[in-house]
């Protein structure tokens, strides 16, 4: 049975574009609201010094006792916000009360801070662009333990996904590659793989690895940073890294996009992006 894509024009700039939130990201007078509890993480043991808040978004109806997927999502409260680009909350109660999810936690993490010198300074890109380990075992072995003390967790990693943007989007990924016994699923919108330290690593990893069952859904922007640019090309990066996925023969999707490097796209992506990396295997 064909899909059937209803018209819609491109635009003739690229410059400057707007994308329109969809429904499911918009609240619903008949969909009741999830709960959100707000915690406090003052200590880590794979980033010492740093605390951080983590919320934790339960869909409306959810039962504690019945095992449940969770999505990580990167950047925390800027993902969750139901005022902001991306309202992943708002679309994780659409999305459960029309059961295209299975029951699902959302775990919104912020970004460490960390005192320099007596100013409380953002940890961001030192976990998020960093390819190593510490991430990902950061949310597997720290964060996910605060999850399962009040619900219960499926220990399958493909029920457990991860999503963020620009250098949460290689956070993302990177989180999943050096935990794959932990996260299984992977959206990354915009993601700034042209700043990692060292350099992108994906295109040569993923032609030279074994394909795993990782599941991974790629956006990117055609005007992204340096888009022209024989370096620090954020968006041939991006493309680089899905044809390498492509001829690897990963399950992978990537949607490509105008404008420049904004979550606004990624936002309006979101509710389709979840529906295509929590379909059933057979739903090629």
């Amino acid at each position: 049975m064909p899909t059937t894509v209803p018209f819609a024009p491109i635009p003739t700039s690229q410059d400057d574009v707007v994308y329109v939130l969809g429904p499911d990201s918009a609240t619903r007078a008949d969909v009741r609201p999830g709960t959100i509890e707000e915690l406090r993480m003052d200590a880590s043991t794979r980033f010492p010094g740093t605390s951080r808040r983590v919320w934790i978004h339960r869909p409306a109806g959810h039962d504690a006792a019945e095992e449940t997927a969770v999505l990580f999502c990167n950047d925390g409260w800027w993902y969750l916000d139901p005022d902001g680009d991306v309202r992943a909350g708002t679309v994780l109660d659409n999305l459960a009360s029309t059961g295209e999810l299975p029951p699902m936690i959302g775990v919104f993490v912020d970004p460490g801070i960390i005192d320099v010198d007596g100013v409380p300074t953002k940890h961001r890109n030192a976990e998020y662009d960093a390819f190593d380990d510490t991430y990902g075992s950061f949310l597997v072995d720290e964060v996910l333990p605060l999850v399962e003390d009040r619900y219960r967790v499926s220990s399958d990693p493909m029920m457990r996904g991860i999503c963020g943007g620009s250098s949460g989007g290689n956070a993302a990924l990177t989180a999943a590659w050096f935990r794959p016994d932990g996260i299984g699923r992977v959206i990354a919108f915009n993601a700034s793989f042209a700043q990692m330290s060292g350099g992108n690593p994906y295109p040569g990893l993923i032609a030279t690895g074994p394909r795993r069952p990782t599941r991974v859904f790629l956006h990117a922007a055609h005007r992204d940073l340096h888009w022209n640019e024989p370096q620090a090309n954020w968006f041939a990066e991006s493309l680089e890294t899905a044809a390498a996925f492509a001829r690897a023969g990963w399950d992978f999707r990537l949607v490509v996009g105008d404008g420049g490097h904004s979550p606004n796209h990624g936002g309006v992506l979101l509710p389709d992006a979840l529906r295509w990396s929590w379909r059933s295997a057979s739903a090629i």
